[in-house]
Order: C-alpha cells, then sequence, then structure tokens
C-alpha cells in the first residue's frame, strides 16, 4: 500500500530503504491485531473502572496464590514502574494485598484481595460474552491455531536469543 506524494511516483526514500513495506512489518501487525481485540473489551473495562494494565494484572493474579513483583511484571508484560503504580492503585482499591517475601525483605509478593476477586466475577460473564463474539466471527478453529501459532512464535524467539546468548539489537 504505497502511497505517492502526488508527484507521480513513489516517495524518494521509499526507493532507498531497503526493508519490507511497513504495512508488512510484522510488530505492526501484531499491534494492529491486539488493537482491534482490546477494542471489543476497553468498553467493558472502563464501566468497571479499569485500565487494560489494571486487567492483566488482576487476571494475573486471579491465577494464582501469590506472586512475587518482578514474576508478575514478566507475566503481565509490564515495566516494573509501571507495575509498582498500578500496584498501587489497586492497592487502595484494595483489590489486590501486598507483603514482603519471606525469603528475601527486599521482595514484594502480591496477591488478589477478595474485592479483586469479586471484582473479576462481575467482569468475567462480559469478557466470556466478548471472547464468544470473537470466536464466531473469526472460527474456533482459526482462533486456536492462532494462538498456537503465536505461542510457538514466541517459543522460537526465546530459543532464538538463548542460543545467541543475547538478542540481535543488543549485539550492535
Amino acid at each position: 500500500m504505497k502511497r505517492s506524494t502526488g508527484g507521480g511516483g513513489p516517495h524518494p526514500l521509499e526507493r532507498r530503504i531497503p526493508m519490507r513495506d511497513f504495512s508488512k512489518s510484522l510488530p505492526m501487525a501484531l499491534l494492529r491485531a491486539r488493537e482491534a481485540v482490546m477494542k471489543q473489551f476497553r468498553p467493558s473495562l472502563r464501566r468497571h473502572g479499569l485500565t487494560e494494565q489494571q486487567w492483566r494484572i488482576l487476571r494475573a493474579l486471579s491465577a494464582v496464590d501469590a506472586i512475587e513483583v518482578t514474576e508478575l511484571a514478566r507475566v503481565a508484560c509490564l515495566l516494573g514502574p509501571s507495575l509498582s503504580r498500578i500496584l498501587r492503585d489497586l492497592e487502595a482499591r484494595q483489590l489486590i494485598d501486598r507483603r514482603t517475601a519471606k525469603a528475601g525483605l527486599r521482595r514484594g509478593v502480591v496477591s488478589i484481595s477478595q474485592k479483586g476477586l469479586k471484582l473479576i466475577e462481575l467482569v468475567a460473564p462480559t469478557s466470556e460474552v466478548i471472547y464468544a463474539a470473537i470466536t464466531e466471527s473469526y472460527g474456533a478453529h482459526k482462533l486456536v491455531a492462532l494462538q498456537d501459532m503465536l505461542a510457538t512464535l514466541e517459543n522460537s524467539l526465546a530459543t532464538l536469543e538463548a542460543m545467541e546468548g543475547t538478542s540481535p539489537e543488543s549485539k550492535r
């Protein structure tokens, strides 16, 4: 989908940049797909006073008894400083409980509170209706295949980094 600058041909830089078309960029395709999915969920989250990041944290916490903050950052795909701010907000709303790990006084452990679980139970039915609509629209088999392919992509890239000892970007 190349656009011209009005001069009758492609933009001069397009001829000199030896890269795939921007619309074919894997990170952009994944971001566009994520945005299309999240558009379905945002209204429900807003109705319950939640951000996407807060919801990710509550969902992650609902799957475990307790988790160290660093591990929560990893599973919820959040950076430490953002996570700290979000945890403060969730704790102020009494949706989570925080304590110090027994193994190390500098390590924090987080768990979902009863109030947090009740909020999950309140949001869950709408979330499942949205998932059903997505599944109906896209197709159950295709959705399972997509999730499998994404997991395979993630694992293959993790393996690639492990084999090289570092990411390709850090070698520059």
